[in-house]
């Protein structure tokens, strides 16, 4: 399990800075290449929403199913060994979430450059007429 985790947290450091790059001001003609190149890795970067929700039900079941030791009979190492479990859980979630929030600004971002992009030609079209 530990190998998924390390790369959903290279996905969301990609996404991280592709977000970033795609909210830098640039001029037109680069803006507009790095909108055509990022649109076409967003639809096979799909694969991280349902990569995220398996996750998020994995640790969901694990935390339902998982063994509480409140019990005076626990030791200091058992409670450390929980209270980190528990901490790490937390911190999956934040990721899973994360990936798929930055996904979905990844996803709005190119869709309104090209929304721009289809604006900008029609009014150019109507002023040429």
């Amino acid at each position: 399990m530990a190998l998924q985790w390390v790369i959903l947290t290279y996905v969301v450091a990609s996404e991280a800075v592709v977000a970033l790059l795609l909210t830098l001001p640039y001029p037109k003609m680069l803006k507009r290449r790095l909108v055509s190149l990022f649109s076409l890795v967003v639809q096979p970067a799909l694969f991280i929403v349902p990569f995220s929700g398996f996750h998020l039900l994995d640790i969901y079941w694990k935390n339902e199913h998982r063994l509480e030791c409140t019990a005076e009979i626990c030791t200091v190492d058992e409670r450390d060994r929980h209270d980190k479990s528990i901490y790490k859980a937390q911190r999956n979630v934040i990721l899973c979430v994360t990936a798929t929030l930055l996904y979905w600004c990844i996803h709005s971002i190119c869709k309104y450059n090209k929304k721009i992009e289809m604006l900008e030609e029609g009014e150019k079209r109507s002023k040429d007429e």
